[in-house]
């Protein structure tokens, strides 16, 4: 047992067994590559779009999800979530995002989860994935990524939206019953300890139902790559990342699923890469320390929900 709710450990309360996703990669782009919300997209990105296991985009989806259960065969999972992956996944038109989300609808195939950008995200999409959970009997889970809380942060990295685009969107998603997951990343250069608590506090009052942390890594011919190599940026270090997330995790709804708290990354073509330390070595070590001080997910939740008044106060 983790001291924070695990992915697995939801998937298996609600379906009985364990449950992979097989990422789907789509021949896209984002509104801040092409012109729409900026150039160039965001400083970190490279050219994959934020994803590396991928199968080549355009390859038909029925083939990447019979590779991804070959990939999968030795864990031997029955059930999965097609999972549209790389850069904006709703930056399309309404029809042409249809016909690619019932071609995910493979038998095996229990839920649906879409990664896109807050901006990216309006009602015509609410609409069209509250019928296809409800005609499919499907789960469908739209991550959103915010990425910092700070909106002075999301200009320095070149993101395209501001902290009330994402407010808006996943208010969106609550209203339609749509399932939200919110992608962060805790250690931006910009942000501190402060952010990452106020993170926390923004995610738990707006009702999200997951969040995946990402530890920030920095890929060679980017313009992040670029800053980094020219010492205009200092990385934290492990430990600090540490303490970052397991004050994240004290200050985050006890509801709310964290699909994990630190990624893996890339290696090739990587200038910075999770300090040369396994993933999974890092959150072990950030369930040991909670473990070991007696803290877990949600623990100073009561401390964040304000002061009551004493009776008769003005």
């Amino acid at each position: 047992m983790r001291p924070w709710r695990t992915m697995s450990s939801r998937l298996m309360e609600v379906y009985g067994e364990k449950v992979y996703k097989i990422p789907i990669k789509l021949q896209l782009t984002c509104p801040n590559r092409d012109g729409t919300a900026g150039r160039g997209g965001c400083i970190f990105c490279g050219e994959e779009g934020g994803s590396f296991e991928n199968e080549p985009a355009g390859t038909p989806i029925h083939e990447q999800l019979a590779r991804g259960r070959k990939r999968l065969e030795k864990i031997g999972p029955k059930k999965y979530i097609a999972y549209l992956q790389n850069f904006s996944n709703t930056y399309m038109p309404v029809p042409v995002l249809k016909n690619i989300l019932t071609a995910c609808l493979e038998e095996d195939i229990t839920g649906i989860a879409i990664a896109t950008r807050p901006d990216c995200f309006r009602e015509e999409h609410a609409d069209l994935l509250q019928e296809l959970q409800r005609n499919s009997g499907r789960e469908i889970t739209v991550e959103l990524g915010l990425q910092s809380p700070n909106h002075s942060t999301l200009k320095k990295i070149n993101r395209g939206h501001s902290p009330a685009d994402y407010v808006r969107a996943q208010l969106l998603l609550r209203d339609y019953g749509l399932r939200s997951c919110v992608h962060l990343i805790p250690n931006l250069p910009w942000d501190n300890k402060e952010d990452a608590v106020e993170a926390a506090k923004l995610v738990s009052a707006l009702g999200v139902d997951e969040v995946k942390l990402h530890a920030l890594y920095i890929v060679k011919d980017t313009a992040l790559g670029r800053m980094y190599e020219r010492g205009e940026i200092r990385m934290g270090t492990k430990e600090e990342y540490q303490e970052t997330v397991i004050l994240f995790l004290r200050h985050l709804s006890e509801d709310m699923v964290v699909q994990r708290v630190i990624g893996r990354a890339p290696k090739k073509n990587a200038l910075f890469c999770n300090w040369n330390t396994s993933w999974w070595k890092i959150r072990d070590e950030i369930a040991s320390q909670m473990v070991y001080n007696g803290w877990k997910q949600g623990d100073l939740r009561e401390q964040d929900r304000g002061i009551l008044l004493s009776d008769g106060a003005n």
